[in-house]
């Protein structure tokens, strides 16, 4: 019997042996999404649901080498790049994609872990300004990596304005970590605010919520949908593995990734 092929999604992104987030993250969402995830290794990480204990990055040659073995054998129809590590790193990724231009790249601009912990080295943030930022078709930052980005603005649409000025096609800033009611995302493009998503705010806080939004957007685009819808789709999936999210640690709870298939074996209700 054959089958269609799913769309293939290489992503760029760190181990987490809680199960959390980064790759581990990536390939839950995008298979939960009908995509075929593509993991590179681009830095080992000890961690667990409080918070990370130390990383390693993966040497620039091996990260190069999992990419192009991927590249030459597969039909790779999204890029999503997740933790790099280190400017070294980003450089590396960058040679690859450029020579990609076609294949839509989203970048999930990582600097520091949900607990706050640092996941990236003191250049990185240029290198993603000159090197992959440029070349994106997607930034996903929080509120607080867009700042650190776009250090001179003094407002979210500053920022946003500064980052699309570096190249970047569309920039999604979600506002989980304002102080707002509601969580209030805003999607720009073409140097504008093209649309805002509302959700309700959810109590706790969350591992890997941003590595499960970032590889939500990269199966949507990898399935054809148009920036802006596929935004709103990623967005509301999310939404639900938070809304079904579990704590199986101390520290934050986990989104909830099949939070579908959850739902298909639950069972029905007494009748009575």
């Amino acid at each position: 019997m054959s089958h269609s092929t799913p769309p293939v999604v290489l992503v760029f992104a760190g181990t987490d042996p809680s199960g959390g987030a980064g790759i581990a993250a990536d390939v839950l969402t995008l298979a939960s999404l009908g995509c075929h995830p593509a993991p590179v290794v681009t830095a080992v990480t000890a961690q667990d649901t409080a918070g990370i204990k130390e990383f390693a990055c993966t040497e620039t040659e091996l990260v190069i080498a999992q990419a192009r073995a991927v590249l030459e054998d597969m039909p790779v129809t999204a890029f999503k790049v997740g933790m790099l590590g280190s400017s070294e790193v980003a450089t590396a990724v960058s040679g690859i994609v450029e020579d990609y231009p076609d294949i839509p790249l989203i970048l999930d601009p990582i600097q520091r872990s949900g607990g706050g912990d640092a996941l990236a080295d003191s250049m990185l943030d240029g290198a993603l300004r000159t090197l992959l930022i440029p070349q994106c078709t997607l930034i996903t930052p929080n509120s607080l990596e867009a700042r650190a980005l776009a250090s001179d603005a003094d407002t979210i649409d500053a920022c946003a304005q500064e980052l699309m000025s570096l190249g970047c096609e569309f920039v999604l800033i979600t506002g989980t970590h304002e102080k707002s009611p509601e969580v209030i995302h805003r999607l720009y493009g073409n140097m504008r605010l093209l649309e805002t998503f509302v959700f309700e705010r959810l109590p706790g806080s969350f591992h890997g919520s941003g590595c499960t939004l970032a590889s939500a957007c990269a199966a949507s685009l990898a399935h054809g949908l148009d920036p802006i819808n596929a935004v709103g789709e990623a967005l509301r999936y999310t939404w639900e593995s938070l809304k079904h999210g579990f704590r199986p640690g101390m520290g934050q709870l986990l989104p909830n990734r099949l939070y579908w298939a959850w739902e298909m074996d639950e069972p029905e209700g007494d009748e009575s």
